[in-house]
């Protein structure tokens, strides 16, 4: 597992341990989880006061902002948090090869052929800092989800400056529909993620320490 990371991710590490999740990732992790989880909950609020869909409310003890005005500042302000954070991480995911290394290939075929493992629970749990085809899949995806709605976002915000990306999407209305999907995309990938991580919850651990032990020490 070692001789597959590059070396200033392994010189920190004790004997014995791997550095699989570097200090930028993890800031970006946990700086993105509260930004996102801010986002979510004051987007409902923002929802609810105009609904996309007009059967569709969300309960307000899951909202945040207490009215229209409150949940658009917390809105805004964790937007700019997201957007500063996310910038920073995909500079770094590209100029280092993190994304290269950590979420390709994608190959359909084993991705196919995980998920049918996955559901019949024989999907095996590869060491910590290698990701299956499956979380290649799912974090490629979300990241392009965070991405899209982002840009919707935009588009929804300033429908007039941004009247050509709206466009692109079917109008402000089209871009409303998109924002609310790419957040439903982005609040599933969570659901799947916390559960996940409550079956296996080893895999917290490193996103606090930075550190796993190495693949076949098992002192």
């Amino acid at each position: 597992m070692t001789k597959n990371l590059p070396q200033y991710l392994v010189r920190s590490a004790p004997s014995g341990w791997i550095t699989v999740h570097p200090v930028l990732v993890r800031v970006w992790h946990w700086v993105n989880a509260v930004a996102m989880i801010i986002m979510i909950m004051s987007g409902w609020r923002i929802y609810n006061a105009s609904p996309v869909f007009s059967a569709l409310r969300f309960p307000p003890a899951i909202t945040l902002g207490g009215w229209l005005g409150g949940a658009l500042q917390w809105h805004f302000a964790a937007m700019w948090l997201l957007m500063a954070n996310f910038l920073v991480y995909l500079i770094w995911g590209f100029w280092t090869g993190h994304f290269a290394r950590s979420f390709l290939p994608i190959r359909p075929a084993a991705v196919l052929r995980e998920i049918g493992l996955a559901l019949r629970f024989q999907l095996p749990h590869d060491a910590a800092g290698s990701y299956n085809s499956v979380q290649r899949t799912a974090y490629v995806g979300v990241l392009s989800a965070i991405v899209l709605t982002i840009l919707a976002g935009f588009a929804v915000w300033k429908p007039v400056q941004f009247s050509s990306l709206a466009a692109l999407m079917g109008g402000y209305d089209g871009a409303r529909v998109v924002h609310f999907l790419g957040m439903s995309a982005i609040v599933a990938f969570l659901v799947i993620h916390i559960v996940l991580v409550a079956l296996v919850p080893s895999t917290l651990r490193p996103m606090f320490t930075g550190t796993a032990k190495a693949q076949g020490d098992h002192s």
